[in-house]
Parts: C-alpha cells; sequence; structure tokens
C-alpha cells in the first residue's frame, strides 16, 4: 500500500516563500481546486490519502515534501531552510512515526525534502538556498548505515533539486540540463525537458504513471515517444508558488 500525505492549501499561500520567482496573484479557490483534483488522481492512482490537519497560518505548508525524506528503513525528518516554514514538520513527523523510525536534522543544518532524490541505494541532495552543506552532512551520517551512497549536487537557478530532476523510472530521470549537470546522473537513462520548457522536470511518479502537469505539452510528448504513461493534471496555480506535483505530498510506502 501506498500512502499519501497530503494538507490543504492555506489561505495564506498568498505570502508564500519565494526565491526565484516574481510574486503574482493566486486565486485561493482555483489553487484549491487544483489541489483537490491532485488528491483524487492520487486516490485514484491507488494511494490510500491521509489528510494532515489544516495549518492556515503557514503559507507553504501546502507543500508537505519539503518536511520530510522517507526511506525504507526510516523517515528523515527535515530542518527547512525558510524560518517560516519550520512549525510544518511537527504535524508530519506524528503522522509518520507509525510508519518508520524517525531521525532529524539538526540546527544550524538545513534540508528541504524538495532537495532529496533516492533511486534504489543512491542519493542526490542539491546543495541550495533551503539546503545546506551540514544538513547534507548530517543526511549523510544518517543514511551512510543502510548502504546508501549519496551525492551533492549544486543547482543553477531553480528552488530546489526536485525542481530540476526527477525519477520517471526504475532508471531514469527526467531532467532540465540547463539548471544541473547532466553528467551527476551518469549511468541512468535521462530524458531532457523541451528547451522552451524549462520548469518541466518535476514528475511525480505513481506506480507505472507519471502525474505531470498539463501546462508542459512539448516534454510530455517526449515523456509518452519514450513509453511513459503519463496523466496530465492542471496545477498551474499552485506553480506561482515556486511548487511542482511532488511538493504536495510525501508518498509513504508501508
Amino acid at each position: 500500500m501506498l500512502i499519501a500525505l497530503t494538507q490543504a492549501v492555506p489561505p495564506s499561500i498568498v505570502h508564500c516563500e519565494l526565491t526565484h520567482l516574481e510574486r503574482e496573484p493566486i486565486d485561493l479557490a482555483r489553487a484549491m481546486e487544483q489541489h483537490r483534483r491532485y488528491e483524487e488522481a492520487l486516490v485514484e492512482l491507488g494511494c490510500s490519502l491521509q489528510r494532515l490537519p489544516p495549518a492556515p497560518e503557514l503559507p507553504d505548508s501546502v507543500f508537505v515534501e519539503d518536511t520530510a525524506v522517507v526511506l525504507p528503513e526510516l523517515a528523515i525528518v527535515a530542518r527547512p531552510g525558510a524560518e517560516s516554514r519550520r512549525a510544518e514538520v511537527a504535524s508530519v513527523a506524528e503522522a509518520l512515526r507509525p510508519y518508520r523510525r524517525l531521525a532529524f536534522i539538526e540546527a544550524p543544518g538545513t534540508l528541504d525534502g524538495g532537495d532529496v532524490l533516492v533511486l534504489g541505494s543512491r542519493i542526490w541532495v542539491g546543495l541550495s538556498e533551503r539546503t545546506n552543506a551540514d544538513g547534507i552532512r548530517q543526511l549523510e551520517r544518517i543514511v551512510s548505515g543502510f548502504g546508501y551512497e549519496l551525492r551533492s549536487v549544486t543547482l543553477t537557478g531553480c528552488l530546489h533539486l526536485k525542481t530540476a530532476v526527477t525519477q520517471i523510472g526504475e532508471r531514469t530521470v527526467l531532467l532540465n540540463p540547463a539548471w544541473i549537470d547532466a553528467a551527476m546522473f551518469e549511468g541512468l537513462d535521462r530524458v531532457e525537458v523541451h528547451p522552451d520548457e524549462p520548469f518541466a522536470a518535476n514528475a511525480l511518479r505513481v506506480g507505472q504513471v507519471l502525474l505531470y502537469p498539463a501546462a508542459f505539452p512539448q516534454t510530455r510528448e517526449r515523456l509518452e515517444e519514450r513509453g511513459f504513461t503519463v496523466r496530465t493534471i492542471e496545477a498551474d496555480e499552485l506553480a506561482k508558488a515556486e511548487a511542482g506535483l511532488t511538493c504536495c505530498s510525501v508518498l509513504v510506502p508501508v
């Protein structure tokens, strides 16, 4: 079974943290409707939905991915790089506790879950404005006893590692080579985003299906040409908050 932890879109999302995007007005009702359809899609793809308590006062709380990294052996509770987001982690930790042993990133380390990509026994971590070197060292220390190999990746021009690369198959990633060094993923099959769609590298793999933003048809065509099953969903309102589809859930195999 695959549990999907989600959290409601807060009214305060209009005050979300932004790093690389200019602030645009967010239509709250439309953002909530897109999130509802996102949750519906997860259920239709076989996930058991577990909603966290609403946190209307926390602008970025809908983007739960940044609060934790879930591995088969344990879950690492993150320490977000934006101070305004650190109150988000408590409810996620409590939700994960029945399913995993917990480890915690401690100060002065910072780590956003959106900067962590796990493929089998390999973990790539983005050294970003939200994840610092101490956070990466702590994560490496936590996972080293379980046989994981960790690699640090420098980002250029994007918020999180998963803005630039996500897993789309057992040994395949979707990436934007303008924002990361594609050579860091040598040995894997790589699909590059269409150059006119720089934000198109964030796909959410659920079983054998890719949940994917409808805003990137040219990259979607590349994925389908490679044989991937793609289900599109409208997410442009949430994208104004510098978010991708992976941001809106924490997937927990049980």
